[in-house]
């Protein structure tokens, strides 16, 4: 049987007291963009922006209109000389050396984001576990009453059960 309940071993908060303690919630990432500066800020735009496929089409489309047009096009108007595409290779090279760090920078800032993240979750977790853990004695508590009212008058547990 389980263990018998004093009522002043627990009194159970009430509804008021219990929405007096909770806290608002917050808004991690706000907090984690507030935290960071303008040109880290940029840093997550552009790994935002550069990790799509809207990015990796202009790219595709850029490449293929410049090689086609220097491959295709009369001499008199290629630009950049055919099998060396040494221009277009110099800008490829210049796009990748500088996105390179910054996509670096945005992911250190979004890892940081996913860290603040998973740590108000698991404070969350721990919250609702002893929430959780009140709300189980309060009912172990009133499980308790109900057995000494079914005691006090006479009646057991089984006569109950059996008449459902």
């Amino acid at each position: 049987m389980a263990k018998k309940l004093e009522s002043e071993d627990y009194a159970p908060l009430t509804l008021a007291e219990f929405r007096k303690r909770k806290k608002p919630p917050r808004n991690i990432y706000k907090e984690t963009l507030c935290k960071a500066g303008k040109l880290e800020r940029l840093a997550v735009w552009i790994t935002s922006h550069v990790g799509t496929m809207g990015f990796f089409l202009v790219i595709f489309f850029w490449t293929a209109i410049w090689l086609s047009w220097n491959l295709l096009a009369p001499k008199e108007l290629q630009f950049d000389p055919p099998m060396g595409f040494v221009l277009w290779l110099f800008i490829s090279n210049l796009i990748q050396i500088l996105l390179m760090p910054l996509i670096m920078v945005g992911q250190n800032i979004q890892g940081q984001h996913a860290e603040a993240r998973a740590e108000y979750d698991l404070e969350v977790n721990v919250k609702a576990e002893k929430e959780i853990e009140a709300i189980l004695y309060h009912l172990e508590s009133q499980n308790n009453i109900l057995m000494a009212m079914l005691e006090k008058q006479g009646i057991s547990l089984d006569e109950v059960l059996k008449k459902k």
